[in-house]
This record gives C-alpha cells, structure tokens and sequence, in this order.
C-alpha cells in the first residue's frame, strides 16, 4: 500500500477501537462525514468490506478484524518509539562515536570521560583511535580530537587541552655512551625510535623551531613503530632516543629514568580540540560530552 494511505489506515484503527465513527471523528478533529468517506475509500482500494455499520453500533467484518489486529500493534510500536527518540532530545542518551589521536584517547578523553559516564548509564562512547584524519561525516562519528592547527575551517572547535610540548628523551645509559645532542642536526650521530604514520606515509621527520627558525630532521635507528606507548617503552628500555609529547614522560623524567634534550628547540605548540560539523544539530549527548571535554585552563 502506497505510503500516503498510511492515515487511511491510522483512521480505521481509531474508528475499530472505539466502535463509533463519533467518538473516532472527535478524535482525530474531522467530521463523521469526512471520516465515512475516509473509511469507504480504503475499502474500495483493498476491494474488502471492514466495517458493519449499525445505527447504533461499527462492528468489524472478518477481514476488518484481521486487518486491526495487525495493524494495531504496528502503530503503537511506531508511537512508542516516536516517544522514545522525542525523550533523547531531552536527556542525555545514546552512541556517540569518536576518532582521535592515541595520545589523546589517553591523556585527555579517557580521564574526563571516566568520571562523566557513571553518572549518565544511557550514554555510550565509541572511541576510535586513527591517525588517518578521518572524515568525520563520510566515516559516520559524531566528533574528531586533532591539533588546533589541524581542525577544518568549516568544523565548531573546542579546545579540550593545553599547549603541548614535544620533548626529546634517552635513558642516562644511553648518554653514558653517547654525547647528548646539542642541535637537531646532532641527531644523525644517535639511534632514534621512528614513528610512522599512515597520513604521512613514510617515517615522521621531527620538527624544531627556535628563534623563528624551523627544523624538520629525518631521524635513523633500528626501531619503527606507529604509535607512541611502544616508542615509549623502547626509550626506557635505552633503545635509542624518542621524540614524544612531554606529559608522557614526565613521570620518567621526574624519577631520573629518562633524561631530556634540545628543550630549546622544542618550544609549545597548540593542544588538542574536539570538532565536529556546524550544520549538525548537537544531541543532548554530545552536548554534555563537549561541555566536560572543555579545557578551562
């Protein structure tokens, strides 16, 4: 049945229901006639008769009786669930997706996102952790983490951490056989940790600046990996020096394990920020996830 018939179909479960064309026309807000007209236009298109019609009393025919039953319970699964996403603008419910970096997945996202989730049980958050920039609405998710440098103009932003800091790192071991790098270019007479990335395909240079001056140097040593905890565990192991945010080797470099290098040529540089496109209405959902990710300084 063709889809504009579906009120056709709404009228006669009314007028089944309460087994009067009066009571169903006050209802639904028309006249008997208009609604008599309604229902004999659905018969003439099934070519089966549904109602007996009484003075006193609307009766179902075998074929009215079946179509109730079936159609009924359609049409309250539809208003049920009409209510229930009506609900969802109003309280915070339902999946939101999110791709971003690894080093934010676990510096930022997940301590905030831990303490908020316990308290809203009807929220669910899919994290996905992609160094690719995914397109975030050809790829479905509801939110992206980048750098401030890298969120598309046509995107809300908001910032969700701090300036970062990159920091050059090896174990004292290491630099008990080795002179400690005084210049990026230094860099050439010692073992890196490479990490490669698939949006750059090929290793990551490491990036200086120092006084207004610019540096990317191609690094060389025996270990690649394509994501920072591993890089991590191989400079505490004193595989070679890592290039590596500085808040994941704070605690190393506080207890001694680790020691740090060209600090001058490291200067900060814009944290993360959560976007997400303009012309998306926000959900209550993502409303709340924003305003908890929000950096506050």
């Amino acid at each position: 049945m063709a889809r504009e018939n579906f009120n056709d179909l709404l009228a006669f479960v009314i007028v089944a229901r309460e087994g009067s064309f009066t009571r169903a026309a006050a209802q639904l807000g028309v006249s008997q006639s208009a609604l008599s007209h309604t229902i004999r236009a659905l018969e003439g298109r099934l070519g089966l008769r549904l109602l007996t019609r009484t003075t006193r009393s609307v009766a179902l025919t075998e074929a009215g009786e079946r179509l109730f039953l079936t159609v009924e319970t359609r049409f309250e699964e539809i208003n049920a669930e009409l209510v229930a996403l009506t609900e969802l603008r109003d309280k915070p419910a339902g999946t939101i997706r999110i791709t971003t970096a690894e080093h934010a997945a676990n510096s930022i996202l997940w301590p905030k996102l831990v303490k908020l989730l316990p308290n809203y049980p009807d929220i669910k958050v899919e994290i996905s952790v992609d160094y690719g920039l995914a397109d975030i609405v050809a790829q479905r998710y509801d939110a992206g983490v980048r750098l401030g440098g890298e969120v598309a103009q046509d995107m809300i932003a908001v910032r969700i951490g701090p300036d970062l800091q990159m920091a050059v790192v090896g174990t004292p071991g290491y630099f008990s056989q080795r002179p400690p790098p005084h210049t990026p270019q230094d860099l050439a007479r010692h073992h890196c940790i490479n990490l490669r990335l698939p949006t750059h395909g090929g290793l990551l240079p490491w990036d200086f600046a120092q006084d207004g001056r610019e540096v990317k140097i191609r690094v060389d040593g025996q270990w690649v990996f394509n994501s920072s905890v591993p890089i991590l565990r191989a400079a505490l192991a004193g595989c070679g020096l890592a290039f590596l945010p500085e808040d994941m080797v704070r605690e190393s470099l506080a207890e001694n394990r680790l020691q740090r290098v060209l600090t001058d040529w490291c200067p900060p540089f814009p944290g993360y920020h959560l976007y997400y496109p303009s012309r998306r209405e926000s959900s209550p959902a993502l409303a709340l996830l924003v305003d908890a990710l929000r950096y506050r300084g």
